[in-house]
């Protein structure tokens, strides 16, 4: 079959699309057909820190058809169209866990149905798992325009946060927030955004940040929250180091989270997985979640969609179409 690999070297790992053997279900293991898979940060970042070992094949989501049951799974059966998270998603075939699996919604075609599964999956983990996002809280995404910032945003909006709040420094991203459920938008060239966020909250603050800037806006960050607002760090795409008012923190009792799956068990993956299933795909199959697909590539041109997300220039989701 064909997939997207990455190939260790010493200045970092290179894309390319090479043939490699088809998997098969094992036990306990569900075989996918894949018709669609998301392009995500990730495999950015996984591709630049490979400097050796063996080539992998990149991506976290897909969506497709299930080709074969390994024995004891249940169910499952071969035909349904599914979507799940894992590993090495960005090919013909996948093997998942039938617990990583979800049951596309009538309606939904390939690409929506992949670009769904990490991102929900990560910002329900943040909104509502760590975040403790509550109806009637106020929320604030930073970096607003990517694919987990967008399902923040949506998520937030679903459960009944306002204000909805979110940051970005491109006036033509923030532009289009609205349409996703952001109430207030700021452009983060042009603005303070702790006094956008005061002026927006009657200078309570807000309760819930969701963050993927980093150590730029963590200050700012701080600043912004209410008594008992938690700050939830999901990436660090401005920078990883930030400096700490301790004062702050303890005056306002605040709580700070940092969210990732590179550290979690495999049964902490699986988890994420069924309480993001649980809230979030009713409202999916209700049409209560609006896309955002930015651009589709080829399997084959997977080197062009993971320059093209290095860029930075989309938003929404890039996503690869298997044949």
């Amino acid at each position: 079959m064909r997939a997207v690999r990455v190939i260790p070297g010493p200045s970092g790992g290179r894309v390319e699309v090479q043939d490699v053997a088809t998997p098969v279900a094992k036990a306990g293991q569900v075989l996918v057909r894949v018709r669609a898979s998301g392009v995500n940060r990730g495999e950015i970042t996984q591709a630049k820190e490979r400097v050796s070992g063996d080539p992998i094949t990149a991506g976290v989501e897909f969506a497709g058809e299930v080709a074969a049951v390994g024995g004891d799974v249940r169910g499952w059966q071969v035909g349904d169209r599914v979507m799940g998270h894992g590993r090495e998603c960005q090919a013909q075939y996948v093997p998942s866990d039938p617990r990583a699996l979800m049951r596309i919604p009538d309606g939904l075609s390939w690409v929506e149905a992949a670009s769904f599964p990490n991102v929900f999956i990560t910002a329900h983990d943040a909104v509502v798992t760590n975040g403790e996002l509550k109806a009637g809280e106020s929320i604030l995404v930073n970096g607003a325009s990517g694919g987990v910032a967008l399902a923040a945003i949506q998520i937030g909006a679903l459960m009944g946060a306002k204000p909805v709040i979110a940051t970005s420094r491109s006036a033509a991203k923030l532009a289009r927030l609205a349409e996703f459920g952001v109430d207030v938008a700021i452009d983060a060239t042009q603005q303070s955004q702790a006094e956008a966020v005061m002026a927006a909250t009657g200078n309570r603050g807000v309760d819930v940040i969701i963050d993927t800037v980093g150590g730029p806006v963590f200050e700012s960050n701080m600043k912004s929250l209410a008594v008992k607002g938690r700050l939830v760090q999901i990436a660090r795409l401005g920078g990883a180091t930030a400096q700490i008012d301790l004062s702050l923190l303890w005056l306002r009792r605040l709580k700070l989270v940092g969210v990732t799956f590179r550290t979690r068990s495999e049964e902490e993956r699986l988890a994420c997985i069924e309480a993001c299933a649980r809230d979030m795909l009713p409202h999916l199959a209700a049409g209560r979640i609006r896309w955002a697909i930015d651009r589709t590539f080829r399997l084959e041109e997977g080197l062009e969609a993971h320059a093209y997300m290095q860029r930075g220039e989309h938003v929404g989701k890039i996503v690869l179409t298997v044949d």
